[in-house]
């Protein structure tokens, strides 16, 4: 519908992020036939717990990491000191390809995106001083997931604490990386196997933690809409459970610990939306298509984090507008852990002045502005309600598009999701481009002389400081006990039996992970991506 602008000017067609139609006036006939039950009452839509933040609020979990063990360990010190109250580990690019520190192709990249981890040593230096029983961590890491949460494991090992008593999350979503973020290693189907055996092995033995954490954030941050995002992480969680069926687990005995993570954006109201509608469509297909009985099955569970990707190096003070805003949204769509980005990380790593005004935002809204004191405020809203069914339509719609092409697997394998963020991220380009789409700062608004910014820098000696520390680990450890832990490995990797216990074995024994996804790369090989244009 055209829109009046309040001048004499052309009418607006005003429409979300995604594309929606927005009306000028909404009223109780667009929402006409919609049951939206209370907070806490199947299907969701307006919360999986009926008091929501009312008994508990949402964990706050700053992501970081940063240089070597021992730097990151500090910053994570401090920030429990600060009342942070979950961690949540950032991996540098060699580690999250799984190659050591002294890997030829790490060169220059140790430590610059996230922390430098090769082996169990670096892990026991990360969590030191922090005992594992007491807080929750989240692992944000995905072809060498099953490597990274087995040292995690030995360490609460080294520490007395039963793994009954650990609670946190591994990302552990490779479908989104072909899709989205690419940082895979091994091809789709071993690449699922091995997602399903942390699964697995966490159903049994591990049985607090979540053992994936399904990821929305990625394929938002390479440009997707909000509508993208929802319809292909739904999908690619529908993908896992059928894996893990096919495996033969009842689907009630892992399903509960399956999470979500989405991204918080910049359309306030569509961002509200999405995570509303993603309660619905996943409790009503666990139900339905999967015949779940347990409701903890039917309950998505969700972690948020503000857009990276809409952060600009232009004035960056006002990214913290633009961050709270969107945690606002995300508390709003009822979100069960959040990270809110900090003002500098257009530029670099936070700072730690920059991650404290971070975590300060997520306090303000936590104890200040009285938005977490009622579940679901906005509900019953004609404009919301209208938009969260829009967008619930549009998501099936893809959903289905993806069933008739055979799962989520085929459809990567012929480059849809990938063509669709393509061409999503293009259009919303070429919106701020031509000037339709208002960024203050990067093309309205824009000041030509501002104060530089101070951001945090990585030691160039914390790459000689890792190198240093592989290599007396490499001399002084059994290494014919680690290539024994290897070869048997190996072996296990060629068959079908569940690969933890193997690559526990080998944590233990100071294997690194280059040396253990070397195993994996030689018996699965690696993924070359077949471009689609």
């Amino acid at each position: 519908m055209a829109k009046p602008t309040g001048t004499t000017t052309a009418p607006v067609d005003f429409k979300t992020l995604s594309g929606i139609p927005v009306e000028t006036v909404y009223t109780a006939a667009d929402v006409a036939g919609l049951e939206v039950p209370p907070p806490g009452e199947f299907p969701y839509t307006r919360g999986i717990h009926e008091s929501m933040y009312q008994g508990k609020l949402w964990t706050m979990r700053q992501f970081s990491g940063f240089a070597t063990p021992e730097e990151t360990n500090r910053r994570y010190l401090y920030l429990l000191s600060q009342g942070q109250t979950g961690l949540s580990v950032a991996f540098d690019l060699p580690t999250l390809m799984g190659y050591d520190a002294d890997h030829a192709t790490a060169e220059g990249e140790v430590g610059k995106c996230g922390v430098s981890i090769s082996s169990l040593e670096d892990m026991e230096i990360l969590f030191r001083g922090i005992p594992l029983s007491g807080v929750t961590v989240s692992m944000t890491i995905n072809s060498p997931a099953p490597v990274i949460w087995a040292m995690y494991l030995a360490v609460a090992e080294k520490q007395g604490v039963d793994w009954s008593q650990l609670s946190g999350t591994l990302q552990n979503d490779i479908l989104k990386e072909y899709i989205a973020q690419k940082e895979y290693i091994f091809p789709p189907r071993p690449s699922m196997r091995l997602v399903t055996d942390v699964i697995e092995y966490a159903m049994r033995h591990v049985p607090r933690f979540n053992p994936i954490s399904i990821s929305g954030y990625h394929i938002r941050e390479a440009g997707s809409t909000a509508v993208q995002e929802l319809a292909f992480t739904l999908r690619d969680g529908m993908e896992y459970v059928e894996w893990g069926v096919a495996r033969g687990l009842p689907v009630d005995s892992f399903a509960p610990r399956l999470s979500f993570f989405f991204n918080a954006h910049n359309d306030f109201f569509e961002e509200i939306a999405k995570f509303r509608a993603a309660r619905k469509i996943w409790a009503e297909t666990m139900r339905d298509r999967y015949g779940a009985k347990d409701e903890r099955s039917w309950k998505l569970r969700t972690h948020a984090q503000t857009a990276g990707c809409s952060l600009t190096w232009q004035q960056p003070y006002n990214n913290i507008v633009r961050t709270t805003l969107q945690a606002l949204a995300a508390v709003l769509g009822g979100t069960q852990s959040l990270h809110t980005n900090s003002l500098d990380e257009a530029y670099a790593l936070p700072s730690e002045h920059a991650v404290t005004i971070a975590l300060r935002t997520q306090q303000v809204i936590a104890y200040e502005s009285g938005v977490p004191d009622v579940p679901d405020p906005l509900g019953g809203s004609y404009f919301i309600e209208s938009l969260t069914a829009e967008m619930e339509r549009e998501a099936r719609e893809y959903i289905r598009r993806i069933d008739h092409m055979g799962g989520m697997i085929p459809a990567i394998e012929r480059g849809f999701p990938q063509t669709e963020i393509a061409n999503a991220s293009y259009e919303y380009q070429h919106s701020i481009e031509t000037g339709e789409q208002k960024i203050v700062g990067v093309n309205a608004f824009v000041e030509h002389s501002e104060e530089p910014l101070e951001v945090l820098g990585i030691d160039p000696s914390a790459q000689g400081h890792q190198l240093e520390k592989l290599a007396k680990l490499k001399s002084r450890r059994d290494n014919a006990k680690v290539e024994a832990c290897l070869t048997s490995l190996r072996s296990v990797a060629a068959g079908r039996e569940n690969t933890m216990p193997h690559i526990l074995d080998a944590v233990r024994a100071y294997a690194t992970v280059g040396e253990i996804c070397d195993v994996f790369r030689e018996v699965f090989g690696v993924y070359t991506e077949t471009s689609v244009l």
